[in-house]
């Protein structure tokens, strides 16, 4: 694209982002992003030379270093929406020259790494548990908006999905995307590896039925029993098919790492868990920068 108009790639008046409100010059090759806001103070315990960046709705930003690595820690909110404009304006700050509105000659690729939490969909993976997402199952649709690059593998896992659980034809075509092969290898030591459903919804979409009634009861049940390759579903969490769909067609490596904080099988649920996420935090940091 020649230049990005002003209604396309929106920026506040300060010339800093809309929504992130960050400048290119504040963000770092290693990202980590956390749904609730809270936790960048839990992630900036275990950083040197800490810097409040920005604080605007639900994203607020940190940088700091860790091992000599400077690195950028962002909230991004509930949901695979909220995905779709971190992951742009992030590519848009690495990639963009915003005062010219047009892309940078050489492309900067970040590591955008998840840390947050999870509903079992598997009753021996106890509350407690880290997982590593291999692949996620987007149910929202959001990535059937944009063309993603050819991926047979992906293919054949969708055209899988759909036939095993005979999928509803009410509800959105379901998309796979799957995590950086170099970053999941970091983690794989103190993780369950599997495969992760995002879904857009924390009530029905996840099966959670309190007064409202659910048009498809059986639907966990039928994803718990999917299997792709060697991977089975092991948990609910609400953003990493779009994390890793957006990262893929933007040449960016994304992961996501998740404390399983309820068993959706079993209906245990640990209700004190932050002592368990600033550990899977440091572990996370320590595993995936050297």
């Amino acid at each position: 694209m020649d230049r990005y108009s002003e209604s396309e790639l929106i920026l506040n008046p300060d010339g800093s982002i809309f929504h992130l409100k960050l400048f290119p010059e504040q963000i770092a090759d290693y990202v980590i992003l956390v749904g609730d806001p809270a936790r960048v103070a839990w992630v900036g315990e275990f950083l040197d030379r800490t810097e409040n960046l920005a604080i605007n709705r639900e994203f607020t930003s940190l940088s700091g270093y860790f091992h000599k690595t400077r690195i950028l820690v962002l909230s991004t909110g509930i949901g695979t929406d909220n995905i779709d404009i971190v992951v742009n304006e992030l590519d848009a700050l690495a990639n963009i020259d915003l005062k010219r509105r047009q892309d940078n000659p050489l492309k900067r690729s970040l590591k955008l790494i998840r840390i947050g939490t999870s509903g079992s969909l598997q009753p021996d993976l106890s509350v407690g548990t880290a997982v590593a997402s291999a692949w996620s199952i987007g149910l929202d649709g959001l990535m059937n908006y944009y063309k993603r690059n050819a991926e047979t593998e992906c293919e054949k896992f969708e055209k899988s999905l759909v036939e095993s659980i005979n999928w509803p034809a009410l509800l959105p075509h379901p998309y796979a995307a799957k995590a950086s092969p170099r970053l999941l290898k970091l983690v794989e030591s103190y993780c369950t590896t599997g495969i992760t459903v995002a879904a857009h919804g924390f009530y029905g979409p996840q099966g959670r039925q309190v007064r409202a009634v659910l048009a498809h009861p059986d639907l966990n049940q039928q994803l718990q029993s999917f299997r792709f390759g060697n991977l089975r579903t092991t948990n609910f969490e609400m953003e990493s098919s779009a994390l890793y769909g957006l990262g893929d067609v933007l040449d960016h490596e994304a992961l996501t790492v998740c404390l399983i904080i309820a068993n959706r099988m079993t209906g245990e649920f640990l209700g004190q868990y932050s002592g368990h996420i600033k550990s899977l935090i440091n572990i996370t940091l320590n595993s995936i920068i050297k």
